[in-house]
C-alpha cells in the first residue's frame, strides 16, 4: 500500500506542488548493488551511498535513473534538457539551476527518508569564476563541464535499519488542479511503482566476486600524469615562495594521473565500497562520464535550516593492533604542523559559514577530534550554523566552494595561484558532488579520491597542502601515494572481473537491445 494515502495528498497540494508517494518492499535477500546492476547500463543513473565512522553503513542507500530533466553548464552556455527536447541559455549555470529547483516545493514528512527526490549531480572546481575575478587555467584539455545535474522524481531507496526498499514517486500537481486531477496523478504514481515492484521481483542479474588471490602491484609505467615530478617539485618551490612573500599561508596543489583501461567503472565502484568505504560514495552515469568516488569529506550539509561543514586536515595510517593505533592518534594530535593545518581550515569554514548564518549562530561543535576509518585515521572538526531566512542552501553552497581543504588560504589568493601553477583546468576534482532536495536540503562533498571514466581512461586527481616548511619530494609523494590508492582499486577490479566475451552476432533482437553494452 502507497503511502501518504490520496487524501492526504490532497490536503497537501494547497502548500506543495510535488509531494512524494512511497510503495515499501521486503528486501532482506537484497543489496544495493543487486539492484544499481539493474540500471547501471542506462545513459543516465547513479548511486549513492555512505559509511559512518568508517564501520557502520548508514541507514539509506539511494539509486536513481531515467531523470526528467537535465542541465549542464559550460563557460556560460546553459543546456536544459526536459524529456528529450533541448534548450541552450546563456548565463550563470547556478543560478538557472536555482530558478529550476525553486519551482518545486516538496514536503518533509514522517516516515520518509532525507533524500525523496531532486537534482543528485556535480560541481566544477572553477565554479567560482561566475562569481568572483579569478584567473582560468591555460589549458581545459578535459572539457568538463561546470555543473551537470540530473533531476530525478523516481527514487529507489535502501533501507540498511528497517531492510525494505522504499519505491519513491512524486505526484506533480498544477497550479489549479482539482481534487479528481490530482487523484488522476496519485494513481498514475502508484501504478508506476507497482509497475517497478513487479520488475524488482523478479530474478534479477548476479555477479559474484572471484575469489583467488589477486597480486596486484601498479608500476610507474602504468600510471601517466600531466606534469612531471620535476615539474611538480618547481611548483611547490614557487609556492613556498608566495608563502614566504606573504601572498598565502597555504595552497594546495595538485597532479592529474591516468590509466588505459576497459573495466567496468561498477566492478571499480564495488572494489572502492568494500576496501575503501566512506561517509560518501557515489557512482553518477551522466552520457558520456561516469564518475566514481569514495570521498571522506563533506563540503556542506543543509538540513532544516542548519548548516554544517566538517573540516579534515592530519593523517595516520590505523594501528596494527589497539595499542599502536592509539599511539598513533596521540601523535597525530600532538603534531604541530597537522594541528597548525587543521586549525587553519577551521578557521576558514568558521568564516565561509558567518557569510550566510544567522550572527552569533556559527559554533564548533565538534573540534580536533580523531575519526577513524578502515586504513587512515584523520583530525576532523565541525562547524555548524544557522541558515540566515533571507539566504538558501545554494548561498551556503557558494560561500564553501571550492573548499579550503582543497584550495589553500587566503582562499582567492590560493586558487589564483593555483591557476597559475597547475596548467590543466580541475574539471570536477576538487569541487562538490551531492544531491539538492526538491524539499529544501541538500547534502554535498568535495570531490576527492574520485576517479573519472571517459573513452577508456580513469583519470584520478591529487594534492597536497604546501606550507612554509613542506619538503617539495614529500609532498610530491604524497600525491602519488594518494592517487595510487583509488588506480590500485581499477587494477583490482580487472583482475576479479575479466571482460566476458561478446558475441559475434544476436539472432534475438529483444535480446540485442537490451544487451547492446554503451
Amino acid at each position: 500500500m502507497a503511502s501518504p494515502s490520496v487524501e492526504q495528498v490532497i490536503s497537501l497540494a494547497g502548500r506543495y506542488n510535488l509531494i512524494p508517494v512511497a510503495v515499501r518492499l521486503l528486501a532482506d535477500m537484497e543489496t544495493p548493488i543487486r539492484l544499481f546492476q539493474r540500471y547501471a547500463e542506462r545513459e543516465r543513473a547513479f548511486l549513492l551511498e555512505s559509511v559512518e565512522g568508517g564501520v557502520q553503513w548508514a541507514r539509506y542507500s539511494f539509486i536513481g535513473t531515467d531523470p526528467f530533466l537535465m542541465i549542464k553548464g559550460k563557460n556560460g552556455t546553459i543546456e536544459v534538457e526536459v524529456d528529450g527536447e533541448r534548450k541552450q541559455l546563456n548565463g550563470k549555470p547556478v543560478e538557472e539551476l536555482k530558478a529550476l529547483l525553486r519551482g518545486y516545493r516538496s514536503p518533509q514528512l514522517e516516515e520518509m527518508p532525507p533524500f525523496t527526490g531532486g537534482a543528485i549531480g556535480f560541481f566544477g572546481y572553477d565554479l567560482l569564476q561566475y562569481y568572483e575575478n579569478l584567473p582560468a587555467h591555460a589549458l581545459d584539455d578535459l572539457g568538463m563541464d561546470d555543473i551537470r545535474f540530473m533531476f530525478c522524481d523516481q527514487i529507489i531507496v535502501f533501507d540498511h535499519i528497517k531492510q525494505h526498499i522504499l519505491l519513491l514517486g512524486n505526484v506533480h500537481i498544477k497550479e489549479g488542479d482539482t481534487d479528481e486531477e490530482i487523484r488522476r496523478s496519485y494513481h498514475e504514481v502508484c501504478s508506476r511503482l507497482e509497475a517497478t515492484a513487479g520488475q524488482l521481483q523478479e530474478q534479477g542479474p548476479r555477479e559474484n566476486v572471484n575469489a583467488r588471490g589477486i597480486p596486484v602491484n601498479l608500476e610507474p609505467k602504468d600510471i601517466q600524469s600531466n606534469m612531471t615530478k620535476e615539474q611538480y617539485i618547481a611548483n611547490v618551490e614557487k609556492a613556498k615562495e608566495y608563502i614566504r612573500a606573504g601572498d598565502i599561508f597555504q595552497v594546495v596543489l595538485s597532479q592529474r594521473f591516468h590509466i588505459d583501461t576497459e573495466v567496468s567503472p561498477l566492478h571499480v565502484y564495488r572494489v572502492l565500497r568494500t576496501v575503501n568505504p566512506s561517509p560518501y560514495m557515489y557512482y553518477l552515469k551522466m552520457d558520456e562520464e561516469i564518475i566514481v568516488g569514495t570521498s571522506p569529506e563533506a563540503l556542506v550539509k543543509v538540513d532544516g535550516g542548519r548548516l554544517e561543514t566538517r573540516p579534515i586536515a592530519g593523517t595516520r595510517p590505523r594501528g596494527a593492533d589497539e595499542a599502536a593505533d592509539k599511539a598513533l592518534a596521540e601523535d597525530l594530535l600532538q603534531d604541530e604542523k597537522e594541528r597548525a593545518e587543521h586549525l587553519m581550515l577551521v578557521d576558514l569554514g568558521r568564516n565561509d559559514l558567518g557569510r550566510v548564518s544567522e550572527f552569533g549562530t556559527v559554533k564548533c561543535e565538534s573540534f580536533m577530534e580523531i575519526e577513524r576509518y578502515s586504513h587512515v585515521m584523520h583530525i576532523v572538526s565541525s562547524v555548524t550554523g544557522k541558515l540566515r531566512e533571507d539566504k538558501d542552501f545554494f548561498d551556503a553552497f557558494l560561500s564553501c566552494l571550492p573548499a579550503g581543504t582543497v584550495s589553500g588560504a587566503p582562499k582567492l589568493r590560493a586558487m589564483e595561484i593555483i591557476a597559475e601553477l597547475e596548467r590543466e583546468a580541475r574539471g570536477a576534482y576538487a569541487g562538490a558532488i551531492g544531491y539538492l532536495g526538491f524539499a529544501g536540503n541538500m547534502d554535498s562533498c568535495i570531490t576527492i579520491r574520485t576517479i573519472i571514466f571517459r573513452k577508456g581512461k580513469a583519470y584520478v586527481q591529487a594534492g597536497a597542502g604546501i606550507v612554509w616548511d613542506s619538503v617539495p619530494e614529500k609532498e610530491y609523494e604524497e600525491t602519488v601515494n594518494k592517487a595510487k590508492g583509488m588506480l590500485k582499486a581499477i587494477r583490482v577490479a580487472e583482475e576479479m572481473f575479466p571482460p566476458e566475451p561478446k558475441p559475434d552476432h544476436v539472432t534475438n533482437q529483444d535480446y540485442f537491445f537490451e544487451y547492446n553494452p554503451k
